[in-house]
């Protein structure tokens, strides 16, 4: 008997999906203190997250969720070891990301190669990307659904998790899943800090 809670309600999402994973994170992450930093203008944020979202699904290794009712959603990339997350986008159209992203398109290269060089690449892991829960459902134990599904599939094949979180409280969800600091926080330039955590499986 299936019943109605966050965590039954988690499912994978597919290519007709696709627009709603988009939407729900946009709005999820509209305020949130990275996204306000690399789109400053909130006139346009949301329609320069959607590009970045879309930028994101693009990718092979991209694994989307939902949860609830189209109140959550998540983005995991599968990594092979030694795989940078944005290391090749088969589906993507050559698309010059200056022409969409403008003035942000630096704050955008910058942050990804500070990113990028504290990722590691040791061994094969899940990258959460993103997650996100609209306003209104957050604290309702969507996020740690959300996390749940994921994370108990990985555990008995052995695979590690890795994520930045981009504000404190994230990062505390997180941390009582099982994930630890992994190193300093990163800033550059005025940027606000984004926490590296990594994830042992659990046998």
């Amino acid at each position: 008997m299936t019943t109605d809670t966050p965590y039954a309600m988690v499912r994978q999402a597919d290519a007709t999906d696709r627009q709603a994973v988009s939407d729900i994170l946009t709005e999820a992450f509209m305020d949130d203190p990275v996204a306000c930093w690399l789109f400053p203008a909130s006139g346009t944020r949301g329609r320069l997250q959607s590009h970045f979202y879309d930028h994101l699904l693009d990718r092979s290794a991209a694994e989307a969720y939902l949860g609830g009712h189209g109140e959550a959603a998540s983005v995991w990339l599968a990594l092979a070891a030694g795989q940078a997350p944005d290391e090749e986008r088969p589906n993507a159209p050559d698309v010059d990301q200056n022409s969409i992203f403008g003035e942000n398109s630096v704050r955008l290269r910058t942050l990804g190669r500070a990113l990028a060089e504290r990722h590691p690449r040791r061994e094969p892991h899940l990258y959460l990307a993103c997650m996100g829960v609209v306003g209104g459902r957050q604290g309702a134990g969507l996020g740690s659904a959300m996390l749940r599904h994921r994370l108990e599939r990985a555990d008995p094949n052995g695979l590690a998790a890795y994520l930045e979180a981009s504000s404190p409280r994230s990062r505390a969800l997180y941390l009582r899943h099982g994930f630890a600091d992994l190193g300093e926080p990163v800033r550059v330039a005025d940027s606000p800090l984004l926490w590296p955590l990594w994830r042992q499986p659990r046998r």
